[in-house]
Parts: structure tokens; sequence; C-alpha cells
């Protein structure tokens, strides 16, 4: 952006037509005046090349004039910047990957495929926050420490599985002692974890009301997703001679447990009968933990001035020289 800081210098320049008719009165009271009884010989000469150059005098002193009168009027060049200052959010998504994720009760996919579906958009809308992830079934692993690359985190989101007969199970604390153990040095205004399970603990060494005393001695909040229809949900199971066909499980998730953890953790529990429900859940907790953004806007000026100044320097000495080499009337 251009501007002048003080713009009402700008009216001297209703003083050049002045100069102009001051200039020109002036040299016509100095041209000397010789009489001729024929003037045509004297038309005939034309007038010389120093001549038709003495405009030139009056031209430099406008320029000179110009050069002043806009440097006195302080332009200048701005550029609005802006300094954005985030409080972040560190969240780790904690999600149960045991057998009983294969329950299709999500329609149109299984459980893992809906809370896979979900979390992805959930990654894609935060901005400045780290995520992680880890995964628990009998045990538990950390599929990608906390992040900014959402990226990488995405691509590990696809990866996951459901876990094999070898470490099948639900290990709850396992789960959230995991998250808690990647959140525990976090310079973070906010810590999350969210966990979703589809069963009860039945496996690990820690037990879950343990592992969220343990998450509220680091100030971590744990936000608990109940994920499963009420009544029976239809689970694939492979038969050796029909192949895969459908069985009738029954839902058991332990409501009591996840209540008492999000409550111990300053947090919320949350039960998840369908993808979208489960979809509303995420947003909930979303708008729950958002990000402080700050911004602050200031502009930078430059001061144009000296360039104009010069100008009218060197137009106003180059006439001055000019004036007294070139044009210099002999008197």
């Amino acid at each position: 952006m251009f501007e002048f800081r003080d713009p009402y210098y700008l009216l001297l320049f209703i003083l050049i037509p002045g100069i102009i008719y001051w200039h020109l009165k002036g040299t016509a009271r100095k041209n000397a005046q010789l009489k001729y009884s024929d003037v045509n010989l004297v038309k005939r000469i034309g007038k010389s090349l120093k001549q038709r150059l003495m405009p030139v005098l009056l031209i430099l002193r406008l320029l000179a004039f110009t050069g002043f009168i806009l440097a006195l009027a302080r332009p200048q060049s701005s550029s609005k910047e802006e300094e954005i200052l985030t409080e972040g959010v560190d969240i780790v998504l904690a999600m149960d990957v045991s057998s009983s994720m294969l329950a299709e009760d999500f329609k149109p996919n299984n459980r893992l495929e809906a809370a896979k579906s979900v979390a992805r958009e959930f990654i894609k809308s935060r901005s400045n926050d780290r995520l992680g992830m880890v995964v628990f079934a009998g045990e538990s692993f950390t599929q990608c420490p906390l992040t900014l690359d959402y990226g990488v985190l995405l691509t590990l989101l696809e990866d996951i599985k459901v876990a094999d007969k070898n470490w099948d199970g639900t290990a709850i604390g396992m789960g959230i002692v995991n998250a808690v153990n990647r959140l525990r040095d976090s310079k973070a205004k906010s810590k999350i974890v969210i966990l979703l399970t589809d069963g009860v603990n039945n496996r690990g060494q820690v037990a879950p009301i343990t592992a969220a005393q343990i998450a509220k001695a680091f100030d971590i909040k744990i936000y608990t997703i109940g994920a499963g229809t009420r009544g029976t949900a239809m689970y694939p199971v492979e038969d050796p001679f029909f192949g895969k066909k459908y069985v009738p499980m029954q839902v058991e998730i332990d409501e009591e447990v996840l209540k008492e953890i999000a409550n111990l953790t300053n947090a919320k529990y949350f039960r998840a009968t369908d993808t979208k429900k489960l979809k509303e859940v995420y947003k909930e907790i979303s708008e729950l933990e958002k990000t402080q953004i700050e911004v602050k806007e200031f502009t930078r000026y430059e001061e144009l001035f000296k360039y104009f100044l010069a100008f009218g320097l060197l137009a106003l000495l180059l006439e001055i020289v000019l004036a007294n080499t070139y044009f210099r009337k002999i008197p």
C-alpha cells in the first residue's frame, strides 16, 4: 500500500501555475528589443538549439518543486503482516482393535472400519494440534507418536487391523497407560485421550480406574466412547464347511467403568450406537477441545520521502548548473 502521512502539503501544487506565469512574465521583461525595417530576414534565421532548449530550465525547476512537495507530504509504503499465536492441544486416539470390533452393527461397515472412518475425519478437521494414536486389544501398542504430520498419521491409521488370536482381548487399562505415556511430558495447554472400546476390560496388568488415576495425576483428560448397538449385533465367523456366516453376539460394554474414567479426569462419556452417532461424538469432543488461536495484525511502514527529496535536489542542482553554463546569459 502507498499513502501520504501529511497529505495537506500536496496543496502546494496550486502554486505551480503561478510559478509558470512568473517565469514567463520575467522572461518577457528581460528580452531585448531591436527595431527592423523588415523582419523577414530574421524569421528566416530561425531559433538556435540553445533557444529551443531554454524551457528545460523551467521544467527542471518545476520537477524540483514537485519533488520537494512530495517529500514534505511524507510518502510511505506499508505492508500488513499477521502474527499467529496458537496454544495447541495434544490428543492421543486410543482405539480398541479386539476381534469384537468386527461386529457389523455400524452399517455399512463393521465397528473398526467405522471408527477409522470417523477418526480420519476428526484428524483432518484439526490444525495446529499434535495428534497420536495407540491401539489396544489384549496388549497395547503405539501406532503413531504425537505428530503434526497428519499425512503420516492418516497412513498409519489405514494400516490398523483387528488383533489376531495371539493378542486378542480388551486391555482398557493398558491402552490408557500407553496413551498417558505419550502425553506425560507434553507442554500443551490441554492433553486429551479419546478412548474408544466396545467391550469390558479382561486383560492387562493395570486396572482401568488405576490407569485413569495416573492420567489425572498428569492432568490428562480421557473422553471415553462405548461403541456398539444395544442388545445383540451380528458377528462374522468362518465355518470350515459353509464359509463365512453371521451369528448374533451380545453387546457388553462396561459403561460404569467408562463413565468413572471420564468423570475422574474431568471429561465425558459417550455411547455411540451407530456411525452417525459416532460422528456426532467426535464432533462434540472437537468443539469441547478447541485450539486457542490469537491473531495479531500489525503494519510495517517504509519512509519514501528521501527518494523524492533526492530527486528534487538533483533537478534543482541540474537547473543551477545549466543556468550558469550552457544557458548562461551574458549581460
